[in-house]
C-alpha cells in the first residue's frame, strides 16, 4: 500500500520487488524536488546562495535534461528533441543552468514534468523489454553500456544530491526547511 507524506510525496514501498522499490525511491526523490520548487515565482527560482551560480530554476532545467539524457537518448538511443537539439554544447556547456534565468516558472515546471513523464514511460518500456538487466542502446565512449538498474540507481543519486542543493536554496529564499 502506498502512503503519501505531509508534503505530498509517495513513500517508497517497503516490501516490493526490485523494480517497484527502485522506481518508488526515484519517484520519492522527484517528489522531494517538486516540493522544493513548489509555489516559487521567477525571483525564487532565480535566487542564489553565496558565490554559487546554481538556482532552483537551473536545477529544474538540468534535471529535465538529465531525465531525457538517460531515459531517452542513452537508454533508447533516440536523438535529442528541443530545446536540447539546438544548443551548441561546445560553446555553452552550462546552457541548461544559465538559460533557465530567461524561462518563465510555468515553462520550467512544464518542461521538467514532461521530461519526468516521458522518463517514466521510457523506463517502463525498457523494463518490459529487458528487465532491470537490459542495457542502454547508446553505450558510453568506451563501449560499455549501463543497465536499466544502474540508470535508476544513478538517477536516485542524481536527485538526492541535487535535493541537498535545493534544500539550501529554498531555505535561503523563504526559510522553508525539511528533509
Amino acid at each position: 500500500m502506498s502512503h503519501v507524506d505531509d508534503q505530498g510525496r509517495p513513500e517508497p514501498p517497503i516490501d516490493a520487488d526490485e523494480w517497484h522499490t527502485l522506481v518508488g525511491f526515484l519517484d520519492y526523490q522527484r517528489a522531494t524536488f517538486e516540493w522544493k520548487v513548489r509555489n516559487l515565482g521567477r525571483d525564487g527560482l532565480s535566487a542564489r546562495v553565496a558565490s554559487s551560480a546554481m538556482t532552483l530554476g537551473g536545477l529544474m532545467k538540468h534535471l529535465a535534461y538529465v531525465e531525457q539524457h538517460w531515459f531517452s537518448w542513452r537508454l533508447h538511443g533516440r536523438e535529442w528533441g528541443e530545446p536540447w537539439r539546438s544548443v551548441d554544447w561546445r560553446t555553452e556547456p552550462d546552457w541548461e543552468w544559465t538559460s533557465s534565468l530567461g524561462d518563465s516558472p510555468d515553462d520550467l515546471r512544464a518542461g521538467w514534468r514532461r521530461a519526468v513523464d516521458e522518463a517514466r514511460t521510457d523506463a517502463a518500456a525498457a523494463f518490459a523489454a529487458g528487465g532491470l538487466d537490459g542495457l542502454c542502446v547508446r553505450p558510453w565512449p568506451n563501449g560499455e553500456s549501463p543497465s536499466l538498474r544502474w540508470v535508476l540507481v544513478h538517477m536516485i543519486e542524481e536527485y538526492a544530491r541535487h535535493n541537498g542543493h535545493a534544500d539550501l536554496l529554498r531555505e535561503s529564499i523563504d526559510g522553508e526547511t525539511g528533509e
